[in-house]
């Protein structure tokens, strides 16, 4: 304090200015600023300007970003130009901020959805896409019978990953193209519905959603943040779980990737008020026992009417682990650990099963078909593959299985075209397990004979046989929240 003292007595001697001179350039410096910023706002903006500088790994400011997303939802920017910037994105990586910016630009490209008149938390849960992925036909049902509104809005087949939409859509029947009016409708009497995007819901995302699956852009980190966030913010959620697959089958390969992917969307969600959690969850083997549309659907049923197979204790594990994270987040538990619990009681008591049959009814579904499964699922061929040689399963190169059950009817290979809802491969054995030559390892459902071949082959190169057992991968490995996430995304260098 003593030196401090000095200094202001001491110091060197500093040229007083006139007030009322200072006071002028600085109104003047900030009437400069303002008319700068001005000129700015109102510059025209040109698309193929904003290529060049996302092609030069330069950053888009929001009103850049805007205009994009304006563009794509109004159908002003041309297919082309929307594809050469999301090459660009997926090259050269979009910042935090630019990523912010581009998920509450698509957030607010159209209608948004408005749950507080339902009188519940709203909370939802999204994976990043899997194959047999099928958690959803579950958690839904489940966190709704917990007390929880879920409004769940999702998608379809991407890539060499199934379509949540086409799965239900394998239920005769049922409609996932509700207006938002039903929506709010089906949740108030079920307490969850899951469909696709309205029209006027998020119409940007609905666009480059596909151009990204035609464009081999689909693995950015920046672009799946917003395409699935813009969704999830739409629906006006008070909570999010966030289901980011890693290992063979995820969209992200890489550990680093996918950490840095819920990192980045946790902190995204967190910004925009709502309350999120990723967990990262093995995608090194299909998810349960079934990989397709109906037999996945059919693999729910069986677990929430109590039933236990072994094949399927994965799928049940991951469900509940999910559920337990929006039951608490929606604040109907303390901890998840009570969340999880309380969700296994909804599954043994059989009010999710009721919760589930009531949505499909009052979408449009008929239930009936449920009572008679192999009378209803009638696929047009089927073969079974049996194991080439003796041994364990050690891997499973689960994106090659994704793209064998895409391959056999049951998804797409370009937007809009039709799915087998009777097509996808059942597995008998999975990654660990041991198995001798001559027995039955997997089942194929085809819609033709032709159709068999190629999925055939494609399992025998995917699944790797040798004499070790292999080590267990756990289920769950890694759980982010709003603190770890921004610290995290601190410490990554990208």
């Amino acid at each position: 304090m003593a030196k401090l003292t000095h200094h202001v007595k001491t110091g060197h001697r500093r040229r007083r200015s006139n007030p009322a001179i200072s006071c002028d350039n600085s109104i003047s410096q900030q009437t400069e600023a303002s008319a700068a910023m001005s000129n700015l706002a109102t510059t025209p903006l040109h698309t193929i300007d904003l290529i060049r500088k996302k092609r030069d790994g330069l950053a888009l400011d929001p009103r850049e970003i805007a205009h994009l997303v304006s563009g794509a939802a109004d159908g002003s920017i041309p297919l082309e130009q929307l594809s050469a910037w999301l090459m660009a994105a997926f090259l050269r990586g979009l910042s935090l901020d630019e990523t912010r910016s581009l998920t509450l630009a698509m957030r607010d490209s159209g209608e948004k959805f408005d749950p507080s008149p339902l009188g519940k938390i709203a909370v939802d849960k999204h994976s990043t896409g899997g194959v047999g992925d099928k958690t959803s036909f579950l958690v839904a049902p489940i966190a709704a019978a917990c007390g929880l509104a879920v409004p769940m809005i999702s998608g379809r087949a991407l890539g060499h990953t199934g379509g949540t939409l086409d799965k239900l859509e394998s239920i005769p029947g049922y409609r996932t193209a509700l207006t938002l009016s039903e929506f709010e409708t089906v949740l108030a009497r079920c307490g969850a519905s899951i469909v696709g995007q309205t029209p006027s819901l998020v119409p940007a995302d609905r666009v480059l959603y596909a151009l990204r699956d035609r464009t081999a852009t689909v693995e950015s980190p920046g672009l799946i943040c917003a395409s699935i966030l813009s969704k999830k913010l739409a629906a006006g959620l008070d909570a999010l779980v966030l289901d980011v697959k890693t290992g063979s089958g995820a969209f992200l390969r890489e550990q680093k990737d996918a950490e840095y992917l819920a990192a980045l969307m946790v902190a995204t969600a967190e910004a925009a008020g709502t309350r999120t959690v990723a967990l990262l969850t093995d995608m090194g083997q299909p998810l349960g026992r079934a990989a397709g549309n109906w037999i996945e659907i059919m693999e729910c049923l069986e677990l929430l009417r109590g039933n236990r197979p072994a094949e399927s204790e994965d799928l049940r594990e991951l469900s509940l682990v999910l559920a337990g994270w929006m039951i608490h987040l929606g604040g109907q538990a303390d901890m998840a650990e009570d969340g999880c619990r309380r969700a296994e009681g909804a599954l043994e008591d059989g009010s999710a099963l009721r919760v589930f049959l009531e949505m499909v009814a009052a979408q449009g579904g008929d239930i009936r078909a449920f009572d008679d499964p192999s009378g209803f699922h009638r696929p047009g061929e089927t073969v079974v593959v049996e194991a080439w040689e003796s041994g364990y399963i050690t891997a499973m190169d689960t994106t090659k299985i994704g793209w064998a059950v895409q391959r056999t009817g049951a998804g797409r290979e370009r937007a809009g075209e039709p799915v087998d809802p009777h097509a996808g491969i059942e597995f008998h054995a999975r990654r660990g397990a041991r198995v001798e030559r001559g027995q039955p390892m997997a089942v194929i459902y085809a819609t033709t004979e032709a159709m068999l071949q190629e999925p055939s082959e494609l399992l025998r190169e995917a699944i790797t046989i040798s004499t070790t057992k292999p080590e267990l991968v756990p289920l769950v490995s890694q759980i982010f929240t709003r603190e770890n996430a921004e610290s995290h995304l601190r410490n990554a260098i990208r």
